[in-house]
Order: C-alpha cells, then sequence, then structure tokens
C-alpha cells in the first residue's frame, strides 16, 4: 500500500454513459438502505462464548484434511477453532482497514464521480465491519493477531494500473473472506454471534463483490484500450497471483498454532501449506477468484 501522504493518482472510471453500471450502482445502493442495520445496537454481546464449543467449522481450519486433523483431541480442536477464528476476524481488520484508506482517496476524485456515491455506502459498511469483527476478537480474546503478512513489492507506479491493482485486490480479499462467511453463517455447530456476525457480513459484502467485480472488468478494459503491452500484462499477472498467494497463507499463522498448544508453529505451518489437501483446499477457496479472472482475461494469456 503507498504511505497516506502520497496525493490521489488520476482515476480511470467507467464511462458517463455506462448505462449498465450506473443501473447496478442504483439497484445496489437501494438495496444498501433497505438493508441498512445499526451494529452498535443490532448486536446482543454475550458475556463470552462458551470455549467448549467450536468457534469455526471444522472444514475450515487449516489442517482440515491432513493426518493432523485426526491426531488432535477434541479439546485441541475446539482450541484450534477458536484461535482461528480470532485469527479470521484479525484478518478482516487488517484487510478492511487497508482497503478503506484506498477507497477513501479515490472518493470524489476525477474520474471515480460514477462510483463515490456507492463508495460512501462501501465506506459506512466496511467500517462497521471492522468495529464489530474487533469487537468480537478484543471481548472474546482480549486480542487482534498483529499483521504479519508478508509485503509484496510495491504495484507498478502507472496510476491506471495502480487504480486496477487496488480494486483487483480488494476483489480477492472480499471474495476469500465470503468464502468463510457463507460456511460459518450457516454451521448450527457455532454459536449464534459467531453465526451473526458471519451472515451480516456476507449480506453487505454481497454487494461489494457485485460491485467489485464490474469495476475490475471496467478498469481491466481501460487498460487493454489503453494498449496494455504483454511485458505489462505478465507483470500484473504475477503480482496478482503473489496476491492470491499471499492472502492464502495468513490463515496459517503460527502464533495461532502456539495459542492452541501445538508445538513448533512455523515447522507446523510450512508441512500445512504444502500438503496436497491444502493445495486442494486452496484452490476451493479460490475458485470464484481465478475463474472471474480467467475469464475477463487477466489470467488469460491469450487475451
Amino acid at each position: 500500500m503507498r504511505p497516506l501522504n502520497t496525493p490521489p493518482t488520476p482515476a480511470v472510471s467507467a464511462p458517463a454513459d455506462d448505462t449498465e453500471f450506473r443501473n447496478l450502482l442504483d439497484r445496489l445502493s437501494d438495496k444498501a438502505t433497505a438493508d441498512y442495520y445499526n451494529p452498535f445496537t443490532t448486536f446482543d454481546w454475550p458475556a463470552a462464548i462458551p470455549t467448549d464449543e467450536l468457534w469455526m467449522s471444522p472444514e475450515l481450519l487449516s489442517c482440515h484434511g491432513t493426518e493432523l486433523m485426526d491426531e488432535l483431541s477434541p479439546a485441541q480442536l475446539r482450541a484450534l477453532s477458536r484461535w482461528e477464528s480470532v485469527n479470521f476476524y484479525s484478518l478482516n481488520v487488517h484487510g478492511i482497514r487497508e482497503l478503506l484508506i484506498e477507497v477513501t482517496r479515490r472518493v470524489h476524485t476525477p474520474g471515480f464521480e460514477l462510483p463515490s456515491e456507492f463508495f460512501h455506502h462501501f465506506i459506512g459498511e466496511e467500517n462497521d465491519h471492522m468495529w464489530f469483527f474487533a469487537t468480537f476478537c478484543l471481548k472474546y480474546a482480549g486480542k487482534i493477531y498483529p499483521d504479519k503478512s508478508v509485503r509484496l513489492p510495491e504495484a507498478p507506479r502507472d496510476p491506471h494500473v495502480e487504480n486496477f491493482l487496488v480494486f483487483a485486490r480488494i476483489l480477492v480479499f472480499e471474495q476469500i473472506v465470503d468464502h468463510y462467511n457463507v460456511q460459518l453463517a450457516a454451521d448450527r455447530r457455532l454459536h449464534p454471534t459467531v453465526r451473526h456476525i458471519n451472515r451480516l457480513h456476507h449480506q453487505d459484502e454481497s454487494r461489494h463483490i457485485a460491485f467489485g467485480c464490474r469495476l475490475v472488468h471496467l478498469l481491466w478494459e481501460r487498460l487493454l484500450d489503453r494498449g496494455l503491452e504483454e511485458a505489462a500484462r505478465h507483470e500484473l499477472r504475477s503480482y496478482l497471483g503473489r496476491y492470491l498467494t499471499t492472502s492464502i497463507e495468513s490463515f496459517y499463522n503460527p502464533a495461532v498454532y502456539r495459542d492452541a498448544g501445538l508445538p513448533d508453529g512455523f515447522a507446523l505451518r510450512r508441512r500445512l501449506l504444502t500438503h496436497p489437501a491444502r493445495q486442494a483446499a486452496h484452490a476451493k477457496v479460490l475458485h470464484k477468484t481465478t475463474g472471474f479472472l480467467n475469464r475477463i482475461g487477466v489470467f488469460d494469456a491469450r487475451r
């Protein structure tokens, strides 16, 4: 991410006569208004969430499908689910903070006139999400895991490329998170508060993802219209590929394994990341994202 004191770069936006995009923005803004809730009054936070219950679906744990899953005792499984849940919400806090910085830098700037009205809904909802994810972590775990993600090399400096990559990263982040939200919201083994948080987040993210898919596609088309060279396309593909990898790897947190009482968290992380079952799980989590990026031609070298 670029530093906060960096002035906004010129933007690339949809053409003013893009009726389809304008209609989508109107529908999403109307839906955001209809679905509005006050997060400060919506949640009835219990005093505690029992630690003898699952806090995350076992199928979403970072060891699912591996030998370790069978080696864990029921108590260890519950502990791991508790701390991986806290890690997931911590990742949301950090990810939302970054996307808010980038979107706020672009609201009501030249080239983003058309989506700026929806940006206000987006910014307000994401701020609410960051608050309730942080509240969950602090109230029930006493901490938010620090952001330990590997920083990628800075994105290309061309402002048009930078705008595309910003919204592509936001879309990747939201689609990965939503994969978890959908399953957690539907899992009746989990505490009602856990299900409620994930259900509300999915409700809002479904709009954000619809918006993000359209905007990313439009920004990609503008890059192609400007004559994006093959070398630049390769650089974009490589950058986003690395971003997908680092995003998935953030779910394997040695501090989580330590808090769950599992020894040698760094070695365990390395072991799990290379396990064939986990590679298949990663592909499942990223299926919608990679499918979309292939479909619009970002990951397809033939287009």
